[in-house]
């Protein structure tokens, strides 16, 4: 490989003659090499808006060269447009606070702006990666600032596959509307309920979910930009926060502010940790609601078996014709890993001292990986795992008439300690609850029937 020779405050650094990053990045690459996993796509582009916004700030005070300035900004817009992501190899384990992952924005953005203008790579003379990128920046402010924009970017995708899981749920529940069968709590038989409740109840634990993700984001939108070192905006004109979070509010087109207590925007990163659990809680009920699925499908001679998962695949590689729950299973993987995740955001957040937490690089890897994740899998998971299941009529109306439970709604008749006999003896004897109060003569057949009538079962009807 070629190469050609720069200088950092260090000393003398060889980089590849056609890499765009400088001497810092290719320290960086030197020393961090511990898991090849290099920035989200998000984080890059969130990372190259403040570039744009800084430069276009600090034009606007005076303080950066006009043409320097639009050569620094084009280059920007050639990093938000998706160009030249192979210029940042700087692994996600890095240097604390993300040092290591500015100089690399600041040395690429340099160094196409060089070229830009018609000069060679590493004229830092012309156009220095510090100077004039980073102006009136730190890593410790524009860090922070780019995983809240990197999180804002990711939301959109997440959000519509969680709309689809929650619209397929409710689908589901329409369609399972008229058919009636045991509850369970504590994986026994319990109250009957109808199936379409069920479902039901999944996509109010999905919307409840993903109302708290939206509320969660909205914070990120008060960002740590103009705070500079520690929080006091050392080296920045007093003005420049203000237009720089304008001019990131165009790009995004919503509103993002410089947050009122800058150091507490630099020291504390609770405004992550609130998100990286609202994806936590997320997790919880989608690999609840998959353990649901898996258990209702269960079977088929076996099991449950009152719902059919879609066959996707086969199921063993020594039992013929066995299906397994394939997709549910891979959405519980996910969701040990998004819960492992958040425990180390959980730990980074709380590891962070003084001024700053130092930590960050971590934070926002494990959170954009929860997010790609779950976007990536979601849909998968509603058109091959959800959309598909049909239902076992016969199976359901079998354990319903045979559930001992059922005996409940005897009690206000013949009392608590009469109606659990007849369950131990309808259990015993095989036989409904139903069948066996009527042997007994314990109610009138028209007692029974309003009993047992669906609508009274399920509480729909007046009881008492």
């Amino acid at each position: 490989m070629e190469y050609r020779v720069e200088k950092d405050s260090i000393g003398n650094v060889k980089v590849p003659i056609n890499s765009y990053w400088g001497p810092q990045t290719q320290r960086g690459v030197q020393n961090f090499r511990a898991s090849g996993i290099v920035a989200h796509g998000n984080f890059i582009t969130a990372y190259a808006m403040i570039k744009k916004a800084a430069a276009r700030a600090n034009m606007t005070l005076g303080s950066l060269d006009e043409q320097i300035g639009r050569a620094i900004i084009e280059a920007s817009d050639k990093i938000i447009g998706g160009e030249h992501r192979n210029h940042f190899p700087i692994d996600v384990y890095q240097a604390g606070a993300g040092t290591s992952f500015n100089m690399n924005m600041n040395e690429v953005l340099a160094n196409l702006a060089l070229g830009l203008l018609g000069h060679d790579k590493g004229r830092y003379d012309i156009i220095h990666p510090n100077d004039h990128v980073n102006m009136g920046q730190s890593t410790n402010d524009t860090f922070p600032t780019a995983m809240h924009i990197s999180i804002i970017l990711s939301m959109p995708e997440l959000d519509l596959a969680l709309e689809d899981l929650e619209k397929t749920f409710h689908e589901k529940s329409r369609e399972f509307h008229d058919i009636i069968k045991s509850g369970r709590t504590h994986l026994q038989d319990a109250m009957p309920v109808r199936l379409g409740k069920e479902f039901k109840a999944y996509c109010s634990a999905i919307k409840w979910c993903r109302r708290r993700l939206q509320a969660s984001v909205k914070k990120l939108r008060i960002v740590a930009l103009g705070g500079s070192a520690s929080g006091t905006g050392i080296n920045t004109h007093v003005d420049y926060s203000k237009i720089a979070t304008e001019e990131i509010s165009k790009m995004l087109k919503m509103e993002i502010g410089p947050s009122s207590d800058l150091q507490f925007a630099m020291q504390s990163m609770v405004p992550l940790a609130d998100f990286s659990s609202a994806l936590k809680s997320l997790a919880g009920e989608l690999g609840r609601i998959s353990n649901d699925l898996r258990l209702l499908s269960s079977g088929p001679t076996a099991g449950l078996g009152e719902i059919k998962l879609p066959a996707v695949q086969p199921g063993s590689s020594i039992m013929p014709g066995k299906v397994n729950p394939v997709m549910a299973e891979c959405m519980n993987m996910i969701c040990f890993q998004v819960i492992g995740n958040d425990l180390t955001v959980s730990l980074a957040v709380g590891a962070g001292q003084l001024e700053l937490n130092v930590m960050m690089p971590v934070m926002i890897h494990n959170i954009l990986e929860s997010m790609r994740l779950l976007s990536n899998y979601l849909p998968d998971f509603v058109n091959f795992g959800i959309k598909g299941i049909s239902t076992n009529r016969e199976r359901c109306e079998d354990c319903l008439e045979k559930n001992p439970s059922l005996a409940t709604f005897l009690a206000p008749h013949i009392g608590y300690l009469k109606a659990a006999e007849v369950a131990k003896e309808a259990l015993e004897r095989r036989i409904t609850v139903k069948e066996l109060v009527l042997e007994k003569g314990l109610l009138s057949s028209e007692e029974v029937e309003k009993i047992f009538k669906p609508e009274f079962l399920l509480g729909e009807e007046l009881r008492l």
